[in-house]
């Protein structure tokens, strides 16, 4: 478990580049199944979950070279169906193979699947749509899988009970080779599934997005490779203008797309700091004024997303009064609120007030664990200080790698595995803006 030693304190300057969306990557991977033809997928990030899925196509018999932040992949020798039970419970994404799988060889054996610990981000929202579509699908818990079988996937009119952005993507891919036509209701409007189906309409699938929450799509019989650049990570976005408000500093961000984060923009300005767009692929972030407090609630796309609330925690440390953050989209996402309040923060739990929380929150409310709460109040402002944090998911980590670039002193941030999952080098790349960090490794 490799660590970080973070002298905190520093103020943060210069320019720095977002690597490619993660939530992109992984997906364009699976969808390679779908096709015999090479495909060329440029600005991958060099990160940990990128290299457990080109293992999880390894596995499957698929061809992959990862080099220079390219990656090649070809599919003209597969050989397993099953994805192996060590290899895809480490990676949620590797769920999404069962339904190019179907499409294509008409079986799939998948495992439960793993990825971060922020819930328990249900997987048979995707199941009943593929049963829909043709498929026999069982879950033996003897052995841990989804045993899949299709002669042949047809199109279906399918309406998602709540907002999925996994669902809407494996349905997305189950569907292209289809037969016929199908329609998603209540589909996720997630920037990332757009980039995805530029990808898949690259390669020759037909997909119409006809409303914020409707996608149309007619299968064809057969796709080709293609070459394609996905865009860039919006998570690691936020994390560096978190990092220039909380260090009082100022970072400019290449390969912005402020397009993507207007929602995050408005906060950020509202509570009072400073977003200047400059020209089409860079965005300047630093604080203008005095950090205010600010009331946040989470929500799919085009709301606040949940990924962005942990670091948001951080910069509200530093606001002068009470902020809120409700969150609706996972049942279980403050594991870092003890780590915070090691290092001097002002947390606390509450239930906010809603009157039917069955519909309202995202996630299966009978999911919820007893005794967990949906807000934290934090209060402000709070000078952190040196502490021992560990980490254990990779949002929590950017969040505790935040507070100890903000705090006094010299943090041990453990643990560290967990931020290789989503972000490239980031003790180096953070060092180069003038960060005092190092990872020891063990």
């Amino acid at each position: 478990m490799d660590t970080f030693i973070v002298n905190g304190n520093k103020k943060l300057e210069g320019e720095i580049t977002v690597g490619g969306a993660k939530n992109v990557a992984l997906k364009t991977f699976v969808a390679s199944l779908l096709t015999d033809d090479e495909i060329t997928i440029r600005n991958i990030p060099h990160i940990k979950d990128v290299l457990l899925m080109l293992d999880v196509m390894n596995h499957l018999g698929v061809e992959t070279q990862f080099e220079d932040h390219v990656v090649h992949i070809k599919n003209g020798s597969l050989q397993e169906t099953t994805v192996p039970l060590d290899v895809g419970g480490r990676l949620r994404t590797s769920s999404m193979v069962i339904g190019p799988l179907l499409a294509r060889y008409g079986e799939a054996k998948i495992p439960n699947p793993g990825g971060c610990r922020i819930g328990a981000r249900p997987i048979e929202r995707h199941i009943e749509g593929l049963k829909l579509m043709g498929a026999q699908i069982s879950y033996d818990s003897g052995d841990g899988y989804f045993h899949a079988k299709a002669t042949k996937l047809h199109g279906v009119h399918y309406t998602f009970p709540k907002n999925t952005h996994t669902g809407t993507e494996t349905l997305l891919l189950a569907s292209v080779l289809a037969e016929g036509q199908t329609i998603l209701e209540n589909a996720a409007e997630e920037i990332e599934i757009d980039d995805l189906i530029a990808f898949l309409s690259s390669m020759g699938a037909i997909i119409k997005r006809t409303s914020p929450r409707t996608i149309v799509i007619d299968g064809v019989d057969r796709l080709h490779g293609t070459e394609y650049t996905i865009m860039p990570d919006r998570n690691e976005e936020v994390t560096f203008a978190v990092a220039s408000a909380v260090t009082n500093g100022s970072i400019i961000v290449h390969k912005s797309k402020p397009e993507y984060l207007k929602t995050f923009h408005e906060e950020f300005r509202f509570v009072g700091g400073s977003v200047e767009v400059m020209g089409n692929d860079a965005t300047k972030y630093s604080v203008k004024y005095t950090i205010r407090p600010r009331d946040i609630i989470t929500a799919p796309y085009p709301g606040f997303m949940t990924d962005w609330q942990g670091p948001w925690a951080v910069l509200m440390t530093q606001a002068k009064g009470i902020s809120t953050i409700h969150e609706t989209v996972f049942e279980s996402r403050f594991s870092y609120v003890s780590e915070l309040k090691k290092m001097g923060a002002t947390i606390e739990f509450y239930d906010p007030d809603v009157k039917d929380p069955e519909t309202f929150y995202n996630f299966n409310w009978e999911d919820r664990i007893p005794d967990y709460h949906q807000g934290i109040r934090i209060s402000g402002p709070t000078t952190l200080h040196n502490a021992i944090v560990t980490i254990d998911d990779l949002r929590a980590g950017a969040t505790l790698v935040l507070a100890a670039l903000a705090a006094e002193g010299e943090t041990l941030v453990q643990g560290v595995e967990h931020i290789d999952r989503g972000y490239e080098n980031i003790e180096k790349r953070l060092t180069e803006l003038g960060a005092d960090m190092k990872r020891i490794k063990e």
